[in-house]
């Protein structure tokens, strides 16, 4: 990994002290920042909608959810480490 500045060192350690909801928005702005093109109109709200959607479906039961534990079981199942 390459090696943080002092500036970032100082940034990191008064980030790491924010609550949680505060770097959970700090890192959200970060990953904005990144994106090189603007998003498409729409793109944003279509989105939004989609997890609405699914989080309807999820508490409606329509949709059924999976135990993360069984769903790393049945992949290292199915793609069995070959080392």
């Amino acid at each position: 990994m390459a090696q943080m500045t002092p500036q970032v060192s100082e940034v990191l350690e008064k980030a790491l002290a924010l609550s949680t909801q505060d770097r959970g928005l700090l890192i959200d702005h970060l990953i904005e920042s990144l994106d090189e093109w603007p998003a498409e109109d729409g793109v944003e709200e279509a989105w939004d909608e989609e997890i609405k959607r699914r989080v309807d479906e999820i508490r409606s039961g329509k949709a059924k959810m999976i135990p993360g534990e069984q769903v790393l079981r049945e992949l290292a199942e199915e793609f069995p480490d070959e080392r």
